[in-house]
């Protein structure tokens, strides 16, 4: 690793920056520098100019693959390098408008009943029925479960922002019931490619990803989804359910309602509040256990 990296990836993680940002960021950077055959710390503004351009003109990259860029560059060059480069006021990325893929009430149990392996079910469970992000899920800890209140403690979400969520009895009953399985002190989903009672991380995203598009073929559900679709549905089921757009708002962590008001083009009107919406969920799947 050479000491340029370094310097960006502690900046990286002294802003505070999730995970993945972090890799995506480092990602953009490596690609510049590749892309010229050169360390980027010796790239000219020029050349950053023309390969913006390049992005956007010869490769035609998605939108979201070209914020990625800018971000990750803009963020090596003002706060690893130091150089506020006019460049970057004048860059801007177009925004998507896409809609996200939901799944019907149907369609999670059809998934999630396709899913074999305990870990997955239950990890790809607990996202639905409390509208996690991937990384928060895998990252729950034991203490995060208030079984008396029926709640689960979001530690460090996006922005670094704790949050609570309703657990359904469904839900917390079979948490317990995995957790039994390797008694972590710690976590509630451990790497599985370590012995458990010594595991340092939780598991992979990597593993869950096959799990679920495992089971997204084997159910014949015939749409793009991914494990972050279940958040998707979980929002889009509550609104669904007569659930007002705030609440939803704070399950989901989002800063601004206008980032939620998004569901409102997905949902078909339905009766239902939130517990009777996700339990029903849950009891085809895990009901008879």
């Amino acid at each position: 690793m050479t000491q340029l990296r370094q310097q960006m990836i502690e900046d990286l993680q002294l802003g505070g920056l999730a995970p993945n940002t972090q890799e995506a960021y480092l990602g953009a950077v490596r690609r510049l520098a590749l892309h010229y055959g050169k360390p980027p710390d010796q790239v000219t503004e020029d050349e950053l100019r023309r390969y913006f351009l390049h992005l956007l003109q010869v490769k035609h990259v998605a939108p979201g693959t070209f914020t990625i860029a800018l971000c990750g560059i803009r963020f090596f060059y003002q706060h690893t390098l130091h150089r506020d480069w006019t460049t970057f006021d004048l860059v801007r990325a177009a925004r998507e408008q896409k809609l996200p893929v939901v799944l019907s009430v149907a369609e999670v149990q059809q998934v999630l009943k396709h899913v074999h392996r305990q870990r997955y079910q239950v990890c790809l469970g607990t996202l639905y029925a409390c509208g996690l992000r991937i990384q928060e899920g895998l990252h729950l800890q034991v203490g995060d479960i208030d079984g008396a209140r029926h709640l689960v403690h979001v530690r460090h979400g996006k922005g670094n922002k704790d949050r609570y969520v309703p657990l359904p009895d469904l839900c917390l009953a079979q948490l317990r019931k995995y957790w039994c399985t390797h008694r972590h002190p710690t976590w509630l989903f451990p790497s599985f490619w370590q012995q458990t009672g010594v595991a340092t991380t939780p598991m992979h995203e990597s593993g869950m990803e096959k799990a679920f598009q495992a089971a997204l073929r084997e159910s014949g559900v015939q749409k793009p989804a991914t494990p972050h679709t279940l958040r998707h549905s979980f929002a889009t089921h509550l609104l669904e359910g007569g659930v007002d757009l705030r609440v939803i708002q704070g399950y989901l962590g989002h800063a601004s309602p206008t980032t939620t008001a998004i569901y409102t083009h997905l949902t078909q009107q339905m009766e239902g509040r939130v517990v009777e919406t996700v339990t029903a969920v849950l009891e085809a799947l895990w009901g008879s256990n």
